[in-house]
């Protein structure tokens, strides 16, 4: 689904819209990529998706392979976290749950938000997204 200029718009005016917008987030890691930070918004996603979970013996694999992907210092797709955080999730993944992850989540949204956003905001991607929609809804 296409964004309406009003979304693409609001996008400006807060990251937590942009966020909340599946196209949005498509935009934005569009621009993470050519930044080489999009595994700050797959790792948020994988989040997401595992807050969703109920089955334990699901939880426990989306945790490990997540923990693998992003928090293993071996991992070429590790995200940014500092060391409390690192050492919480390590703690947690004893016992893995669908929020083992939710410091570093935040941390990683935080990152994004500050960094990464302000970037986006004035990212020839974003300005060509605006322009595009906003001239093809001047036209119908």
């Amino acid at each position: 689904a296409k964004p309406t200029p009003e979304e693409v718009q609001g996008w400006a005016q807060s990251f937590d819209k942009l966020m909340k917008s599946p196209a949005g987030r498509n935009v934005f890691r569009e621009f993470l990529r050519t930044e080489y930070s999009e595994e700050n918004m797959l790792f948020w996603l994988a989040c997401e998706e595992l807050k969703t979970e109920c089955n334990k013996h699901t939880i426990d694999e989306k945790a490990r392979m997540i923990y693998e992907d992003y928090i293993s210092i071996l991992s070429p797709k590790e995200v940014s976290l500092d060391s409390r955080v690192r050492e919480v999730i390590n703690r947690k993944m004893q016992e893995p749950s669908s929020h083992t992850f939710d410091d570093a989540q935040l941390q990683i949204y935080t990152l994004m938000h500050r960094d990464s956003y302000p970037r986006f905001l004035n990212s020839a991607i974003y300005k060509s997204l605006l322009q595009t929609i906003s001239h093809s809804s001047s036209e119908s």
